[in-house]
């Protein structure tokens, strides 16, 4: 199936590696453009390398106000036109909700929480005058049911999904549609961090592979390829929803 995707131009923020990178090499693969963005330079170079002459990089902080204009206007400039945009965010601090401080809950409001918001409302504000698009937030399995020890993910990622179905309200009419996307229980660094963090890495490995259906973690290409979907022409009647991508770990209908 041609997801209609050649020539298209879409943002991606924090895709200088995992599910961010991931969704950048599905989308080159079927001859889209992307800009890609995170805070390293370094990063953003070598992930611009690796994807090829259809990718261009910007390092910037999503927590910055103007970061979300910046894209916008690298994606114009760069390849004449902005289609759409994913955004992730680097994984806060873990801990539960009640370890955390103040200082640490502000710090990830100002990215995880803010930062999204601000990006979403500006990337639809752009498409909504292109004639629409679609932007799609990487969320997590936390959106749906809280998961021990990312406390600040369990308290923030639900009323992201809820922006996302207010602004796909609001910028239907304008065919801009917004999508969720809860990855579950994937191989990436994150995750890798989350099990290290338990003292026993193999162990925690194992009880997250015990919770999934298909009984293994799932690759970064795996997300990658249904956000592209999601984002895609080929996806046109898919808004104010969440995707799990979570190999059916999550219990509920």
């Amino acid at each position: 199936m041609d997801l209609g995707l050649r020539d298209r131009v879409f943002v991606l923020t924090g895709a200088s590696k995992g599910l961010g990178y991931a969704t950048a090499e599905a989308l080159v693969a079927d001859g889209a453009r992307v800009v890609v963005s995170s805070r390293s330079a370094e990063q953003v170079s070598a992930a611009v390398t690796r994807l090829g002459p259809l990718a261009h990089g910007v390092a910037a902080d999503l927590a910055a106000p103007a970061t979300p204009e910046l894209l916008v206007g690298a994606a114009t400039e760069q390849f004449g036109r902005f289609d759409g945009a994913l955004i992730s965010v680097g994984g806060p601090r873990l801990g539960s909700a009640a370890s955390i401080d103040d200082a640490d809950w502000r710090a990830a409001f100002e990215t995880v929480f803010l930062g999204t918001v601000r990006a979403a409302r500006v990337f639809a504000a752009a498409l909504a005058t292109r004639g629409g698009g679609a932007v799609g937030l990487v969320l997590s399995r936390s959106t749906r049911e809280p998961v021990r020890g990312l406390g600040i993910s369990n308290g923030f990622r639900p009323g992201l999904a809820g922006v996302a179905k207010d602004l796909s309200d609001e910028y239907g009419p304008s065919d801009v549609r917004f999508v969720g996307l809860l990855p579950g229980s994937i191989l990436t660094d994150r995750n890798r961090q989350r099990f290290e963090a338990t003292g026993d890495a193999e162990r925690a490995s194992a009880d997250a592979v015990a919770e999934v259906p298909l009984r293994r973690l799932g690759e970064p290409a795996e997300f990658g390829r249904v956000a592209a979907f999601c984002l895609s022409p080929a996806a046109s009647y898919l808004t104010g929803i969440t995707v799990p991508v979570d190999g059916g770990a999550l219990r509920g209908l």
